[in-house]
């Protein structure tokens, strides 16, 4: 048995008991760890396997090339671009984003559905498949970039009224996710873009106010980019007369005065200026001395309302070369 074959192997009579035990458990342990070896490497080629099978199903679907040398068992599917893809389509994707474990497979299949959703009939279609709940999921993946796919197609997605009804339910985790992500990174301009569609009517406005007092310091701390969709949000809640006492109560940092500077990027100018204009409008039938009492030192209301700095800046900008510029600045003067 085992150990004849030890001593035979090596060549020497040498039958001692503890030397023949040595001997048997160095050729078991040898071979278990070989084994294991094996498993692994039998393991991490199965799981590339389904991974590039996966990615296959996902590229013929959206009709895009498989890379490399990987066959697609779905090489049977019409291969469709994102604007004429079939409901059963949609619905291999949907389930596939769903039982994927693999992120490049989820990134994939979300760039498919978000360009699938810039079409009104695939909206449709991917609400009523039930694929606004499995996108939703994906907001909590891992993966910031997943994360940031998720949000774009949502927020294509949410062009539609009645997939906003769905939708409406993340925003809690989208307003956390805009705080909490870094400045100016593609997770954070995703969100408030989500967030811009999400705002333009009065149905779900109330749900972002807790987050107001932090759009404030990311529109003072970002970049031009992040200050414009911060400010297309502000606008959105500033046009209704309910949002006017929530907005100029947030606290917001005093070095949102500087954003009014014939220096500042006209597009931030331009929003920027609409938003003080809507509130100084919608504050003028809604004031009392009362009121006024209750606002903080730090509040926008005191910093733009009270504050001398911001009407000299606001007065240097008639001379704006600008001509929507302006028309902004007489309505916030003559309000």
């Amino acid at each position: 048995g085992l150990v004849g074959s030890v001593v035979a192997q090596l060549g020497m009579g040498d039958t001692r008991p503890g030397f023949v035990l040595w001997c048997s458990l160095g050729l078991l342990f040898g071979s278990g760890a070989c084994y294991c070896v094996y498993k692994w490497i039998f393991h991490k080629q199965k799981c590339k396997e389904k991974a590039g099978e996966e990615k296959g199903i996902a590229a013929a679907i959206s009709g895009t090339r498989v890379t490399g040398s990987e066959r697609s068992p779905a090489d049977h599917l019409t291969k469709s671009t994102s604007d004429n893809l079939e409901p059963y389509h949609l619905q291999k994707l949907i389930r596939l984003l769903e039982t994927t474990e693999y992120c490049s497979v989820r990134e994939q299949v979300l760039i498919t559905l978000s360009n699938s959703a810039t079409f009104s009939v695939n909206q449709d279609v991917i609400r009523e498949l039930g694929g606004l709940s499995v996108i939703g999921k994906a907001l909590s993946d891992p993966s910031t970039e997943v994360k940031v796919k998720a949000l774009n197609a949502l927020n294509n997605l949410s062009m539609n009224s009645k997939n906003q009804e769905h939708i409406q339910v993340y925003i809690p985790e989208i307003c956390s996710g805009v705080t909490l992500s870094l400045l100016n990174s593609d997770l954070q301009l995703a969100g408030l873009r989500l967030l811009t569609n999400m705002s333009v009517t009065n149905d779900y406005q109330q749900m972002i106010s807790h987050t107001i007092p932090s759009l404030f310091h990311i529109l003072s701390a970002g970049n031009k980019t992040t200050q414009i969709q911060v400010l297309k949000i502000l606008v959105n809640l500033s046009a209704n007369p309910a949002m006017t006492r929530g907005l100029l109560e947030a606290q917001a940092p005093s070095s949102l005065i500087s954003l009014f500077d014939n220096c500042t990027n006209t597009d931030v100018l331009l929003r920027a200026l609409t938003f003080i204009a809507n509130l100084s409008d919608n504050w003028k039938g809604q004031a009392c001395s009362a009121d006024i009492c209750q606002f903080s030192a730090d509040s926008v209301f005191n910093l733009f309302f009270r504050e001398s700095e911001y009407a000299q800046r606001v007065a240097a900008l008639l001379y704006h070369p600008d001509m929507e510029v302006k028309g902004q600045v007489a309505r916030i003067m003559t309000s």
